[in-house]
C-alpha cells in the first residue's frame, strides 16, 4: 500500500511538472473585482505588460467589479484551475469571508494564494469646503455634529472601511459610511460635496490633492508617503502607532496544480522588480511587498482573524 501511495505521488508530481512547462499555453486573464481607474486596477495594468514578457503570453486585464468583490472571485472559482485564470485582490476579500455567509465560494478553500504584491497606505481626506485642515480639527467637527458627518470608501466592507473604523475608535468620533463601487466614484462623491470625507489609496487621492479639488488631512502609514511628503502621518497627529495599509495580492483557483501556482508566482516576483514597474509603483506611492505562495496563504488567514476583531469591536454587520 505505502509503495502505491508513493508511485502516486510520484505521478501526480510528474503531472504537475508537465503542467508548469506547458504553462501559459494561451493568454492569461488578470481578474480586477473593481471598475478602471482605481488603485487595484492600476496596478493591474502596471504589471500586466511585464508580466505578460516573462510568462511568454499575453496578460488580459479584465475588470469586474460588483458585490464587494464577490462578482470578479466568482469568475475565477468557477474557472479551469490551470493559471490561466486569477485574481488581483484586496482585503475586501477576506473581510467577505467574515460577514458574508452566503458566498458562492469558499474562501480558503476554494482559491490557492499565489503572492502578495504590494501595499500603500491611505489617504484620509475632504472638500476644500469642510472646516478642517489637521486630524485635530477634523476630530473636532465629527465630534461636534455626532452622526452627520459622511466618508466614502472604495467598497461596502473592504481595508478603507476598516481603516477608519480603527481612526474612529483611536479618536473617539463617530461617522457614517457610504460605500462606493470603487475608489473613482468614491472620490467623485467628495469632490462634488455628497460625502464629507474620502478614505482612499494614496494613488487615487493624490492626484486630486495636488490640483486642489480634496484636501488631505493625513495618510495611515507611519511614516509619511513620499507621494505627499507634506501631509502628516495619523500617528504623528495625536494617535501614536495608528497603520493601517491597503495590501494586494493574487490568487488562483484551488487545485491548480503546484508548479503552476510557483511559475505564476515567480514571474509576478520578477516583474515587481522590473525597473519600469518600482517606478510606477513608487510614482503612486505604491511599495512593492513581495511574499509567496505558502506566507501568502498564511498572510490571509491572519488579516482574517485581525479584521474579525476590527469588525467586531465596531459591531459591523452586512445590510
Amino acid at each position: 500500500m505505502t509503495t502505491l501511495r508513493a508511485v502516486a505521488a510520484a505521478g501526480v508530481l510528474i503531472a504537475s511538472g508537465a503542467l508548469a512547462q506547458d504553462f501559459p499555453s494561451k493568454s492569461v486573464r488578470l481578474i480586477v473585482p473593481f471598475p478602471p481607474g482605481g488603485a487595484v486596477d492600476i496596478i493591474g495594468r502596471t504589471m500586466g505588460p511585464p508580466l505578460g514578457k516573462g510568462l511568454g503570453q499575453s496578460v488580459i486585464v479584465e475588470n469586474r467589479p460588483g458585490a464587494n468583490t464577490v462578482i470578479g472571485a466568482e469568475l475565477v472559482v468557477r474557472a479551469p484551475a490551470d493559471g490561466h485564470t486569477v485574481l488581483l485582490m484586496a482585503q475586501s476579500y477576506t473581510v467577505n469571508a467574515i460577514l458574508r455567509t452566503k458566498l458562492p465560494y469558499d474562501t480558503f478553500k476554494d482559491f490557492s494564494g499565489v503572492t502578495r504584491l504590494a501595499s500603500n497606505p491611505l489617504v484620509v481626506s475632504v472638500h476644500p469646503s469642510v472646516p478642517a485642515r489637521t486630524v485635530k480639527e477634523l476630530v473636532a467637527l465629527a465630534r461636534s455634529r455626532p452622526g452627520e458627518l459622511t466618508f466614502g470608501t472604495a467598497s461596502i466592507l473592504g481595508g478603507q472601511r476598516l481603516a477608519m473604523e480603527l481612526f474612529k475608535e483611536a479618536a473617539k468620533f463617530d461617522a457614517i459610511a457610504i460605500p462606493y463601487n470603487g475608489g473613482a466614484p468614491a472620490a467623485t462623491a467628495v469632490m462634488g460635496g455628497h460625502t464629507t470625507i474620502l478614505v482612499a489609496n494614496i494613488a487615487e487621492t493624490a492626484p486630486f490633492v495636488e490640483a486642489g479639488r480634496l484636501r488631505a488631512i493625513a495618510v495611515t502609514s507611519l511614516e509619511r508617503n513620499n507621494l505627499l511628503p507634506k501631509v502628516p502621518t495619523i500617528a504623528e497627529s495625536g494617535y501614536p502607532g495608528f497603520q493601517a495599509l491597503q495590501w494586494f495580492g493574487v490568487a488562483a483557483p484551488a487545485g491548480t496544480p503546484r508548479a503552476v501556482i510557483e511559475k505564476l508566482s515567480a514571474a509576478i516576483l520578477r516583474a515587481l522588480e522590473r525597473p519600469e514597474v518600482r517606478a510606477r509603483f513608487a510614482g503612486l506611492g505604491i511599495e512593492p511587498m513581495p511574499m509567496g505562495p505558502d506566507r501568502f496563504a498564511e498572510h490571509l488567514r491572519s488579516e482574517t482573524r485581525t479584521f474579525a476583531e476590527v469588525i467586531r469591536a465596531a459591531a459591523i454587520h452586512v445590510e
